[in-house]
C-alpha cells in the first residue's frame, strides 16, 4: 500500500484521487476491492471517505446510483478492471437511463499492451466499451490529469439530465509519482456543477394560457421531478391549480397519496379523458405508453417541463414545451400564474372522484380478504399498515407482482421515501438500493421482495449485516418467476423456466450472518415481524410465505411478454 503519510517532495496517483474526490465533497465509495484498485479503497478509508464493500460490483453501482439520486451528488462506484468493471456497467447504464448522478471509476490494464491486444491481465478498452452506456466515458493517461478528469466527470454526471459517468484510471497512472507542490496545483474543485437552467417566460406563459383553456387538465408527476428537491414549489403549483396529478412510482410522496388531487386510483380514466396534459420530470416512454394507443385521447394537447431539449417531441407533439431546470421552472409558474387563472371543470373533479370511490372500494374488498395463504394483496396489506405510522422510512421494492401491487397499496406520503427498479424495469437493485439508502441518511429501510428478484443480489445481505445496516428484507415467497405452479411441459422431472424452489427458507441466509430471521405465513405474523425487525433497528430478512398460484405471468406487464400461440402435439 502507498505510505500513509505523503513525502514532502512526491505524491502518487492514489494520493491524487482521494484528494480529488474530498475536494469535491465526496464522501462515501461503494466498491469492490481488487487489482488494481484494492490500496486506493484502503487509501481512501484511511483518508474519512467512507468505504462500503460489496460482494459484486452492480449491487455497489446500483448503491452508488440510488445515493446519487437522493443527495444530487455524484455517487461513486469502485471497480477492478474488465470482468468487474462490466459488471458495474449494468448499474452504470441503468443510472443513465433513469438520470441518476453516478460516477463508476475503474482501475485498468496497461494500455501499450490493451491497445496491440497482446494479453494483458483482465485486458479490455473499457473506456471505449462504456461510451454508449453513459452520458460520459473519460480516461486519465497522466496523473497531473486526475484532478480535470475527476472535475469533468462530476460536471457530466449532475449538469443538465443527469447520468452515469465511467472515469478510466490505468494502472500505471494511479502508481505514478509526481511533484507535490504539481499535484496539488492540479487538483479541481468544482464550481456550480449543475448550474440552473432558467426557462424562457414565453414559454411558461404559452403553458399557462393552454392549461387555463383546458376543460380536463392532468399534471403527471416523474421521478425528474422527485430528483430536483423542488418539493414546495411544485406543491404549491398544484395546489393553486387544484389540477388532478397522477405521480408516477418513484414520485409517490412528493403529495401524499392521500392527498384528495391524487388521481392515481383512476389512472385509466385521467389517461383516456385528460385533454391537456402536463408533465413534470417524467417522459413519455414505455411507463405511459409512448403517449399513444388506447390508454390516451388522441387530441390530447401536451406541456412538457423537461432540463434536455431533445426530449421535447419524442412520441407525442409537445404544444408548451417548457425547458429548464424543474426548480427554476415551478418557481416560474408560481410567480407568473394569477389568481383564478386555472379551473378545472366541476365535471371533471366529479367524475375523477367517483371513478376513485369506486376502485378504492374494490381494492379494499381485496385487501380486507384474509386468503391462506397469503396472497399480495394480504401481505401488502399487512406491510402497509406499519408503514402508515413510520411515513420516514424508505421503501424499496422490486419484483413483477410484488411490484406492481406494492405500487399501488404502499401509500408513500414523503418525497423521495420509495426506490424501485425505474425506467428499464430491470432486477437485481434492491439490495443495492437499500444498502445506498440506509448510508445516506441512517433511517429504517424496508426491500420489499419478489423471491426472483431478491436472488439477484441476495447475497448483499452479508453487506448488509458486516456494515450494521437497518435495512429489514421482506420476501415474498410464491416459489417461482411470477409464481410456483407452473409444470415441465416436457413431462421431465427438471422444474418449468419459471419455478424455483419450493418451501425455500430465505430467513435462513441471514442467520449465516448474525442477522435475524423470520418465516410468516399470515398478516398478522408478517406485521409483527415487521414491527419487531425495526424495532430492534437490526438486519433482518422476513421470508414470506405467498400462495404459489397467486400473480399473474409478468404483473401488469402481460402484453410485453410474447407467447407461443402454437400448442404442438
Amino acid at each position: 500500500m502507498p505510505n500513509e503519510k505523503k513525502s514532502s517532495s512526491v505524491t502518487d496517483g492514489f494520493h491524487l484521487v482521494v484528494d480529488a474526490l474530498k475536494l469535491n465533497g465526496i464522501d462515501t465509495i461503494y466498491g469492490v476491492a481488487g487489482i488494481p484498485i484494492t490500496d486506493l479503497a484502503r487509501l481512501a478509508q484511511a483518508e474519512g471517505i467512507r468505504y462500503i464493500g460489496f460482494r459484486h460490483e452492480q449491487s455497489a453501482g446500483n448503491a452508488a446510483a440510488i445515493s446519487g439520486y437522493l443527495t444530487q451528488k455524484p455517487g461513486i462506484c469502485l471497480t477492478v478492471s474488465a470482468p468487474g468493471f462490466l459488471n458495474g456497467m449494468v448499474a452504470l447504464a441503468n443510472a443513465t437511463t433513469n438520470g441518476f448522478p453516478m460516477i463508476q471509476i475503474s482501475g485498468s490494464s496497461d494500455r501499450a499492451i490493451v491497445d496491440l491486444q497482446q494479453g494483458d491481465y483482465e485486458e479490455l478498452d473499457q473506456m471505449n466499451a462504456a461510451k454508449p452506456y453513459t452520458k460520459a466515458s473519460f480516461r486519465v493517461n497522466k496523473p497531473e490529469d486526475i484532478g480535470i478528469g475527476v472535475a469533468r466527470a462530476i460536471h457530466a454526471a449532475v449538469s443538465g439530465r443527469p447520468g452515469g459517468v465511467y472515469l478510466d484510471l490505468t494502472a500505471d497512472v494511479i502508481a505514478a509519482t509526481l511533484d507535490s507542490d504539481a499535484a496539488k496545483k492540479s487538483l479541481v474543485r468544482v464550481v456550480d456543477p449543475a448550474p440552473r437552467q432558467i426557462p424562457d417566460p414565453d414559454s411558461i406563459e404559452r403553458a399557462i394560457d393552454l392549461l387555463a383553456d383546458a376543460q380536463r387538465p392532468l399534471i403527471i408527476l416523474g421521478k425528474g421531478a422527485a430528483y430536483a428537491q423542488a418539493d414546495d414549489a411544485i406543491r404549491k403549483f398544484v395546489e393553486t391549480t387544484g389540477i388532478p396529478f397522477l405521480p408516477m412510482s418513484m414520485a409517490k410522496g412528493l403529495l401524499p397519496d392521500n392527498h384528495k388531487q391524487s388521481a392515481a386510483a383512476a389512472r385509466s380514466l385521467v389517461l383516456a379523458e385528460a385533454d391537456v396534459v402536463m408533465l413534470i420530470g417524467a417522459r413519455l416512454n414505455w411507463l405511459l405508453a409512448q403517449g399513444k394507443g388506447p390508454h390516451w385521447s388522441p387530441s390530447a394537447k401536451f406541456v412538457q417541463v423537461d432540463i434536455s431539449p431533445t426530449e421535447i417531441d419524442s412520441n407525442r407533439a409537445i404544444a408548451a414545451p417548457v425547458v429548464g431546470d424543474i426548480g427554476s421552472t415551478m418557481n416560474a409558474f408560481v410567480s407568473a400564474l394569477r389568481p383564478g387563472q386555472i379551473q378545472p371543470k366541476a365535471a371533471w373533479i366529479d367524475a375523477i372522484a367517483e371513478h376513485k370511490q369506486h376502485n378504492v372500494e374494490r381494492m379494499a374488498t381485496r385487501l380486507n380478504a384474509n386468503p391462506n395463504p397469503m396472497n399480495f394483496y394480504s401481505a401488502l396489506r399487512a406491510i402497509r399498515d406499519v408503514f402508515a405510522d413510520k411515513p420516514d422510512m424508505y421503501l424499496v421494492n422490486e419484483g413483477a407482482n410484488t411490484l406492481d401491487f406494492g405500487r399501488d397499496i404502499i401509500d408513500m406520503h414523503q418525497p423521495r421515501k420509495r426506490l424501485d427498479c425505474g425506467t428499464w424495469g430491470v432486477m437485481g437493485i434492491g439490495m443495492g438500493y437499500a444498502i445506498g439508502a440506509a448510508v445516506v441518511s441512517g433511517k429504517p429501510v424496508v426491500a420489499v421482495e419478489g423471491d426472483s428478484a431478491f436472488g439477484f443480489s441476495g447475497m448483499e445481505i452479508e453487506t448488509i449485516c458486516r456494515y450494521h445496516l437497518p435495512v429489514v428484507i421482506v420476501v415474498f415467497n410464491n416459489g417461482g418467476i411470477y409464481k410456483g405452479d407452473d409444470i415441465n411441459r416436457s413431462g421431465s422431472k427438471d422444474p418449468s423456466p419459471t419455478v424455483l424452489m419450493k418451501d425455500a427458507r430465505y430467513d435462513k441466509l441471514i442467520e449465516a450472518f448474525n442477522g435475524v430471521g423470520h418465516h410468516v405465513t399470515d398478516p398478522k405474523g408478517l406485521t409483527k415481524a415487521l414491527t419487531d425487525s425495526l424495532a430492534s433497528g437490526k438486519p433482518a430478512l422476513i421470508n414470506c410465505t405467498i400462495d404459489p398460484t397467486a400473480g399473474t405471468e409478468s404483473g401488469h406487464l402481460q402484453n410485453l411478454n410474447p407467447q407461443t400461440k402454437v400448442n404442438r402435439q
